[in-house]
């Protein structure tokens, strides 16, 4: 009940949506009791019209409902004559149905209103969160789980919490009035009826049992699923070029099967309460006729024909809202189940957040500086004991062999990561006691992989930046070689560039990249091996890019082609997680160590 009453805490202000429903249920829930309640003078009138008219009754108590309609349609019958008493009665029941079904729909849709107004709020509140986490936890994490549970579980929230939510309250009111006008017409067989319920409940109970169980599996292997789909993809061109379809198909197949299999288990549970309360209350009923009958044919009650007949009519309908009930029980547990997973997701906080006392950094102006770092991923040590000083306005260029740590390093200035050992500083600042978007604003990245959105040219460009002006996102693309070939698209700066770009070259996308991060124009540059994916010529136009982006700026690069970096002020080369060797181009060659012969290879291949 608490991961129920958390996922509801979503859904404030309640208040809002929960008086009005109040209102609308308990006017339609008494309606529509009382149009079950009017068979019982309409058949009053029918009979007495006919067989007893002459037999006048007296005024029942206030708590007799049947025997107040009846008592009132035989006062109508006297003053109206038989005719005028069936048309008022038939009245009475056409306004009582409108009125019912009129107070159902506005109850109806103040509670769609919640479910929409509760889907917002959760959505919103997960997807923040997940925005909110560190980068380091989407490395461990499946993409599609994430999917499943921002798009998916949160569905299945929404319908089965706030669902839920409508039954809880509507249906035991409506199940209250069928008992009282139940009781106010014959004790004697209201006791006896209501001995289906506790055996219902027990049945429903061992139905229901393992649901949930079942629904957390469920929504697990769609997870599973989805990230099949996204791989799939993302890597279509690699898999055909591998002829992997088959096993893809296989591996997507099977993960399909058994996800298909575990729904026709819950499916099979769920449609089982329904008939097995629905032949329970049949029963009842055929066992109601024959005590109730019996009853009235040895003259041992009060009943009438006309009230044991409604009295069957509205006990036939006492099983709906239990029924409703009892569905809802499997409903509930597929929710909470997902509930439980969109709240894990909201519940999950960055390992890398602001201190307390962090301070806002507004500009660089001296060093960065790593001193005695080291870092480990998984026992593994990346880093070892690095000490660094990069000073502003200066190329620090990053070579080694790969898995050297030269990537973790470039993510440790930006607090991408945070290092076990040692301290990172910003003008003597520690990265740490500074606020994360302040830090961020100071750096640019261009990576390997070029990141763009499916949008346009200009909005990829602007990305981030308030501030953009079509002048100012023209200029960015003219230092970074992009106008050009953007004014030869369809619509220039307004073209699609489609999912992650995929209308443009590498090296056309590696450009807008580059445009992007001259439009933030930020005072430090971080570029991971920007020109590596790249064909001889789309390399030359997109390093001119880089020398372009990187003047007056202080700049880390990772260089994959060692020929691109040899004017770089300072080269720094790793090699398992330490600094071998550190100086310029000339320095470096004089040295003939690692250097040496990465330069070596590199000339020798080519």
């Amino acid at each position: 009940m608490r991961t129920y009453f958390r996922l509801l805490s979503f859904a404030q202000p309640i208040a809002k949506f929960a008086f009005p429903y109040i209102l609308f249920t308990i006017l339609g829930v008494i309606f529509n009791t009382l149009n079950l309640a009017l068979l019982v003078p309409l058949l009053s009138t029918l009979f007495n019209s006919s067989k007893e008219g002459a037999q006048l009754m007296e005024r029942p108590e206030s708590w007799d409902v049947a025997g107040l309609l009846s008592y009132y349609a035989q006062q109508a019958n006297i003053l109206y004559g038989p005719h005028g008493a069936l048309q008022l009665v038939c009245g009475v029941i056409v306004v009582s149905v409108l009125l019912s079904n009129v107070f159902k729909y506005f109850s109806q849709r103040v509670m769609e209103n919640l479910r929409i107004h509760t889907l917002l709020n959760l959505r919103k509140t997960v997807f923040n969160n997940v925005m909110n986490l560190h980068v380091g936890y989407f490395s461990n994490q499946r993409k599609g789980d994430i999917i499943s549970k921002i798009a998916s579980d949160v569905q299945v929230v929404q319908f089965s919490v706030t669902g839920t939510l409508q039954v809880v309250f509507k249906e035991p009111l409506q199940l209250i009035a069928y008992v009282f006008v139940l009781f106010a017409t014959s004790v004697k067989l209201t006791l006896f009826a209501i001995l289906v319920i506790p055996i219902s409940a027990f049945l429903i109970s061992k139905i229901v049992k393992r649901l949930k169980q079942q629904a957390a599996l469920a929504q697990h292997m769609f997870g599973l699923m989805i990230s099949y789909l996204d791989e799939a993809l993302s890597g279509i061109k690699i898999i055909k070029a591998f002829n992997a379809t088959e096993d893809i198909k296989d591996k997507f197949h099977q993960e399909n099967i058994r996800y298909s299999d575990l729904g026709r288990k819950m499916a099979r549970r769920q449609q089982l309460s329904g008939p097995v309360s629905e032949f329970l209350g049949v029963a009842m009923v055929a066992l109601i006729v024959l005590y109730g009958g019996s009853l009235i044919i040895d003259n041992q009650s009060e009943l009438t024909v006309a009230k044991f007949v409604g009295y069957i009519a509205i006990f036939s309908q006492v099983m709906r809202p239990a029924k409703a009930l009892t569905d809802s029980f499997s409903t509930i547990h597929a929710g909470i189940a997902a509930g439980e997973r969109v709240l894990d997701l909201i519940d999950e906080k960055p390992e890398i957040y602001d201190a307390p006392d962090a301070i806002e950094l507004k500009e660089f102006s001296q060093q960065i500086k790593l001193s005695n770092v080291s870092f480990s991923y998984q026992s593994k040590n990346v880093l070892k004991s690095i000490n660094l000083t990069i000073p502003k306005g200066k190329t620090i260029a990053l070579v080694g062999p790969s898995g050297g740590g030269k990537s973790t390093l470039m993510d440790l200035l930006p607090r991408f990561i945070d290092a076990q050992q040692g301290s990172v500083s910003i003008d003597g600042m520690d990265v740490k006691q500074v606020k994360q978007e302040s830090l961020w604003a100071l750096f640019g990245v261009v990576n390997q992989e070029s990141m763009l959105f499916n949008d346009t040219i200009y909005n990829n460009i602007a990305f981030g930046n308030h501030d953009a002006t079509p002048e100012k996102v023209e200029a960015a693309a003219r230092v970074a070689n992009a106008h050009y070939f953007i004014m030869e698209t369809d619509n220039g700066y307004q073209s699609n560039i489609g999912d992650r770009g995929m209308k443009l070259s590498g090296g056309q996308k590696q450009r807008i990249c580059i445009a992007r991060a001259v439009l933030k124009n930020p005072p430090i540059m971080l570029l991971d091996e920007a020109t590596s994916a790249l064909d001889t010529e789309s390399e030359k136009l997109v390093q001119e890019a880089l020398n372009n982006l990187m003047q007056n700026r202080t700049s880390l690069v990772i260089a994959h082609r060692l020929s691109t970096i040899q004017k770089a002020d300072c080269i720094v080369v790793l090699e398992e997680g330490k600094i071998v060797e550190q100086g310029n181009h000339t320095e470096l060659i004089a040295r003939e160590g690692l250097y040496k012969r990465l330069i070596d290879m590199q000339t020798f291949n080519e």
